[in-house]
Parts: C-alpha cells; structure tokens; sequence
C-alpha cells in the first residue's frame, strides 16, 4: 500500500494588481527559510518571475524548475505542457505522443474540451499526493494561481469532469483531483486584496465561491496597509489628510470582512522586488 505523502500545496489567488504574485513568493521564500524544499508555480505562457527574480535566477522561468535560491525553485505551467507531460508519462513514449497528439485533429478536439487544459493543470499540482505522473520531489507547492473568475474555474474543472464521465480512468483521475482540493491538511488558500471597498467585495465573492466549490476556508490577505496609525487633527498638511482619508477606506474595507480569516500586510517602501518578497515572508503567517 502506498503511504500518503503530505506534501503542503498552497493556492495564492486575487485580482490582478493586488500583489498576488509578491504574496505567493513571499509565502514560498517563508517556507523555503524553514529548511523545507519548495517549489513556487505560476500559471500561464508567460512569466512574471522571469523579470521579478532577473537579479537570482540564471535562466528564465520555464516548465522544468528552476533555481531561486536555496531551498527555493520556480516554474511555469500552462495547461498544454501539463497535459502533454502526463501523456508521455503514461504512454512511455514521446514519439507515441506525437503520433496520437500531434495532428491537427488532436490539437483541434483538445483546444474545444471543455476544462481539460484546467484539469491537466491542477492534475499536475496534486500529482504528488496521488502519486501520478512524474514525481514532484518538493515538501510545498506555492501556485501562484489564475485571478478571481478563471480561479474557479480551476477548481471546478476536476469536480466537473468527474461527473461528465462517471466511469474510467479520467473520471477516477478527476474525483482523485477533486478529493486533495477539498483535503484541508493538504491544501491551503489564499486571497489577495487591497484595503479598498471594491477589491475587498470582489475577494469576498470569492471566498464564498472556494467554500461552495470545495468547502475550504480561503484567508484573505489584505495587502498594502498602511503602517501607522494617523489621528486628525487641526492644521494637517495635505500629506497628513491623504493618510487620513486612506486609513478610512482601509478601516471601511476592513469591516466588510466581518469574521473571516485574515492576515495584514503592510505596505513596503521599497522598490528592490527581493526586498518586497522578503519583507511579506516575515510578516505572513501560515
């Protein structure tokens, strides 16, 4: 019998602009500086770390992991890629792989199913777990996930698939998927806001739609807050009163949130983007 393996995936998601992608590597740099050895994911077909990380990494990011620093590895995944990956995995031959997957035909039926390019990437992220395709020899997988609406869809594919294809090997492989997303002590998530009225609302909508997809509680992390506090008062420079009118629709955004999950980030004066990361790693905590 195969032993679990309790390998730590975390979802890093939230609308674009917020600091989602400075969140999910501040959140891997943390556990990579707790000696665990861990792999920091984006999704897509282009890579935001390429440009963030120039300063640490010696090769651009691609589908193969590359070196951060210790402890610390990043890579690109996009849905083609994942797909093909676990194809020549279990066909044990990319020349089969070609021959089956290559042609236009193929290429035509895979680009109009529904949910499969989200279904092979989130295969691919609990791939370790299910030991399926490919070993993902990491103790934590940050993904550094799709914003808001498409994050969803995500998460839908595996449940989705499972009951479009009640029997066989893909509706097994989709209902495993779905299993270690709804798992707690496997996954984690995460939403990325601002301390602003409408990304705060937009967050909450999606914290209420990962609780009805998986019935995870997602913790919102509300990104950018201002570090001290300010007191009105007579005479305030116009400086002063900006600071002023800010902490009021920090305090407003805030109270949205009523009893969720939270963590606070403060803002951080600093245009070095390994300063940033390390910054938020001190102050998150997971």
């Amino acid at each position: 019998m195969i032993k679990s393996f309790q390998q730590e995936i975390i979802f890093v998601t939230g609308k674009g602009g917020v600091g989602k992608s400075a969140v999910a590597a501040g959140i891997a740099l943390k556990r990579s500086k707790e000696g665990k050895k861990t792999l920091l994911v984006e999704l897509g077909y282009q890579s935001f770390y390429t440009d963030y990380f120039a300063e640490q990494l010696k090769a651009p990011v691609a589908f193969s992991p590359v070196r951060v620093t210790d402890n610390l590895d990043v890579a690109l995944w996009s849905g083609p890629e994942c797909l093909r990956e676990y194809a020549i995995y279990l066909l044990k031959s990319e020349s089969i792989y070609k021959l089956f997957f290559e042609n236009s035909v193929s290429k035509a039926l895979i680009n109009v199913a529904p949910a499969l390019p989200e279904l092979a990437i989130t295969g691919k992220i609990t791939s370790g777990p299910r030991h399926v395709g490919p070993p993902l020899r990491y103790d934590v997988i940050v993904v550094d996930a799709f914003a808001t609406g498409h994050f969803l869809a995500l998460l839908k594919a595996p449940q989705g698939m499972a009951e479009a294809i009640q029997f066989g090997p893909m509706g097994d492989q989709s209902r495993s998927i779905d299993k270690v997303l709804k798992d707690s002590n496997q996954c984690k998530y995460f939403i990325v806001s601002l301390p602003e009225e409408l990304p705060t609302a937009e967050s909450l909508e999606l914290a209420e739609g990962i609780e009805k997809t998986l019935g995870a509680k997602p913790v919102i992390v509300m990104n950018k807050m201002l570090p001290v506090e300010v007191t009105p008062h007579e005479g305030a420079s116009d400086f002063e009163k900006f600071l002023t009118n800010s902490q009021q629709r920090q305090n407003q955004a805030l109270s949205l949130l009523g009893g969720r999950p939270l963590q606070k980030i403060s803002f951080c004066f600093q245009n070095d983007s390994w300063k940033v990361v390390e910054s938020i790693s001190q102050e998150i905590n997971l």
